[in-house]
């Protein structure tokens, strides 16, 4: 359910204490240790705590039952620590801690003595609050809420470890791993939302389309029907000046308009097969046809006798 991932490597005495190429037993020998810097060297006499040995060469006589009994490294050390753990709408998730520690120099008594393995106290410590903290958030509060996260986790380390010497510097919470199956199903529903957007986005650009189409049709064929209520007004007016009877302007206008259907539907090529009559006779028998049914239209409506007259 966790792990924990180091990224400082362990060292021999001689390499922590500065590199120096003399092996122990020499150093031994000569009765001397030497502390390298950023270092503290611990010493004991007949195999108790004697004092805290600073960098450098020290003096060391290991006849009179004093000794150097380790190395402490006072160095910002780093250690990623993975917790995995459910949140509260039962999605499991691997958190990743990044903390970031060192010894204390004053306090290298209590971090040499009172603590077998810092990491894995860090590593408890960071199990505890992340497994206390993320089981109350949804998984949505736990990308959002990375930083209340990693402060409560620094918060309890600072208070535990101070004890054991070692100063907590910073508490990161580095990455945040869904389950495989939720992270597809978390971009499923992403791009599920997008396409939807995009959708609507395409159809109202489609609806737009449409809209201003039918104004540019209504447009045009408003602009056609005054056209042609103008051309046949100045036909009838051209009439009435060389033609007296009214009538025979009628029928003069009707047997025009007939051979202009005539002609759109020989124009289209979209038109259905039409048997229509065709000749004079057709052509008188079409106009009765339009008076009568204009007289009796008129009738119905209680039109004027100007109106008769005129038919």
């Amino acid at each position: 359910m966790g792990g924990v991932t180091s990224s400082t490597s362990s060292s021999s005495p001689a390499t922590a204490a500065g590199g120096s190429s003399y092996s122990a037993e020499a150093a031994q020998a000569l009765c001397c240790a030497c502390v390298g810097q950023s270092t503290v060297a611990v010493e004991e006499a007949w195999g108790r705590y004697d004092a805290v040995l600073g960098p450098g060469c020290h003096f060391v006589p290991w006849c009179v039952g004093r000794r150097v009994a380790g190395y402490l490294s006072l160095r910002v050390q780093q250690l990623d620590v993975r917790c995995e753990t459910k949140t509260r709408d039962n999605v499991f998730v691997t958190v990743v801690a990044s903390v970031q520690y060192r010894a204390l120099a004053d306090r290298a008594y209590d971090a040499f003595y009172c603590l077998t393995n810092a990491h894995a106290q860090i590593q408890s410590y960071v199990f505890d609050v992340i497994r206390a903290s993320v089981p109350n958030m949804n998984l949505d509060e736990v990308f959002g809420q990375k930083k209340e996260v990693a402060r409560a986790v620094e918060e309890e380390l600072a208070r535990a470890m101070t004890m054991y010497g070692y100063e907590i510097v910073q508490t990161l919470i580095v990455d945040i791993v869904p389950d495989e199956v939720v992270r597809r199903a978390m971009n499923d529903i992403n791009a599920a939302a997008r396409l939807r957007v995009a959708a609507a986005e395409r159809a109202e650009a489609d609806k737009i389309q449409q809209v201003k189409r039918a104004e540019g049709e209504a447009e045009a064929k408003y602009l056609a029907g005054v056209g042609v209520a103008r051309q046949r007004q100045a036909i009838v007016e051209g009439l009435k000046r060389f033609v007296p009877n009214e009538k025979d302007v009628m029928d003069m206008v009707l047997v025009t308009q007939y051979f202009d259907t005539i002609r759109d539907i020989g124009a289209t090529s979209r038109s259905s097969t039409v048997f229509i009559p065709h000749g004079p006779s057709a052509v008188r028998d079409m106009a009765a046809q339009v008076r009568d049914g204009l007289l009796q239209a008129t009738a119905a409506a209680g039109g004027g006798a100007a109106t008769l007259k005129a038919l």
